[in-house]
Formats: structure tokens, C-alpha cells, sequence
């Protein structure tokens, strides 16, 4: 499988694809790291750029082509790939395997506790593209509940 890591948190965020991996391994998968990963266009496309989007599609496109599956940590990133690549660059294996980090560790690993602890108070605020481009559900809710010491603190109108 591969980490595409996101061009955000490629360069503000480095820790948590660092992260992602250690999680991703510890629960028995194979990641790699395809270098010539770069942004999914959805700065470019969002903004009414979409002939500058379509390059991006066809790079995200190769460079992952081959690959099992492919993980990212951004609902709304896996949400332009799934979603508006076809339409930039046609289908391809890549686009078709890419799954954000949680519908593919309970969804694919069928994994609902994945070992953590943390004992803390929070709460969930799901994404905008996760509830509605990508329909995640409540399977980072199911993770989070499964966490050791935590306690989750619903936040109402979540979805709203």
C-alpha cells in the first residue's frame, strides 16, 4: 500500500504522515512512500482552476498506479481524487484504491481498536468532505471510541 501524505501535510504537518505510517504498521501493512507524489489539485481546482487541476490528476494518477491500495490522512483530498480526478483525467486503479486513513482501517483492516491511549477529554468535528463526498460515517467516531483513557465527548449538531 501507499501514503499519499498530502501536499498540506507533506509541508506543514510532517509528523502526522510519520505518524500514519508507525499506526499503519503496527497493524501489519507494508507502506510506502512514492516520492513523485505531489498535490491532488484541489487548491487549483476549488478556485475555478481546473485545466491546472488536471495535470496534478494524471501525476496522482502514475504515481500511484500499481499500488494495492492507496491511504490518506485528508477526507477532503481523498474527496477530490475519488470524486472530480475522473472527470479531469479519466478513471484510473489508483483513484478507484484510494481510501481516507479511518473507512480504511475499519473498512479494509477491519480494525476498530488499534491499540492507542490517550487520557484525555476531546470531542470529533467530522469533515465536511468526509460526511458528504466520501459517506466515512461514524468509523472515526468507532476508532476514537475504541481509544484507551479517552473520553469522547459528543459534539452536538456534529454533522451541521
Amino acid at each position: 500500500m501507499a501514503l499519499f501524505a498530502t501536499c498540506l501535510t507533506d509541508t506543514l504537518y510532517p509528523d502526522t504522515a510519520k505518524a500514519v505510517v508507525r499506526l499503519l504498521e503496527r497493524l501489519g501493512c507494508e507502506v510506502d512512500f512514492p516520492l513523485g507524489q505531489t498535490c491532488c489539485g484541489q487548491m487549483h481546482y476549488n478556485t475555478g482552476y481546473h485545466d491546472e487541476a488536471a495535470p496534478l490528476a494524471r501525476r496522482y494518477a502514475e504515481v500511484f498506479d500499481g499500488y494495492d491500495y492507496v491511504v490518506a490522512p485528508s477526507g477532503s483530498c481523498v474527496g477530490m481524487v475519488r470524486e472530480f480526478h475522473p472527470g479531469l483525467c479519466g478513471t484510473s486503479p489508483a483513484v478507484e484504491r484510494t481510501y481516507e486513513l479511518s473507512e480504511f482501517i475499519v473498512d479494509i483492516l477491519g480494525v476498530t481498536d488499534v491499540g492507542a491511549y490517550f487520557p484525555h477529554r476531546v470531542t470529533y468535528h467530522p469533515t465536511c468532505h468526509s460526511l458528504r463526498l466520501l459517506g466515512v460515517g461514524d468509523k472515526p467516531l468507532r476508532l476514537l471510541r475504541e481509544v484507551k483513557g479517552l473520553q469522547l465527548v459528543e459534539l452536538p449538531q456534529a454533522e451541521q
